[in-house]
């Protein structure tokens, strides 16, 4: 797979800093970080690889964050 491009608008902020939060402090700390977008998916969730800037995906089991990643 190609490297994402490098983008002025995503915030410099390592998504495994998030996992293991809970899923309300995690979209709390990623808004005040910068990301414009944050969107929780339960596991195993069926959803499209285009590569939005600024935005955050947590995917979330019981509350809990088990994996986040940019785009």
């Amino acid at each position: 797979m190609a490297p994402l491009p490098g983008n002025p608008n995503t915030p410099d902020d390592d998504p495994e800093t998030y996992v293991g939060l809970d899923v309300r402090t995690a979209e709390q700390q990623a808004r005040d970080r910068g990301w414009t977008t944050v969107r929780t998916l339960p596991p195993d969730a069926v959803i499209t690889m285009e590569y939005l800037s600024g935005r955050l995906n947590l995917t979330v089991r019981d509350g809990t964050v088990i994996r986040c990643w940019k785009g």
